[in-house]
């Protein structure tokens, strides 16, 4: 019984931050760290900076 209400917990909980999930992105990078931070994370990965380097620098992705 106890498992159950552990699962059933963790599916709501989901369920919650999925309904809430972009309210819940714009707080936190409503905070200038955060914000720095997801900007440098997101720039190590090598797919994300190729689509969006060029549309920032005005050239044509290739």
């Amino acid at each position: 019984m106890r498992s159950f209400l552990i699962a059933c917990s963790i599916i709501i909980t989901a369920g919650m931050i999925f309904q809430k999930r972009f309210k819940i992105l714009n707080a936190l990078l409503a905070v200038n760290t955060l914000r720095k931070l997801a900007i440098t994370v997101s720039m190590n990965i090598p797919y994300v900076r190729s689509k969006i380097m060029p549309s920032i620098l005005g050239r044509s992705a290739s």
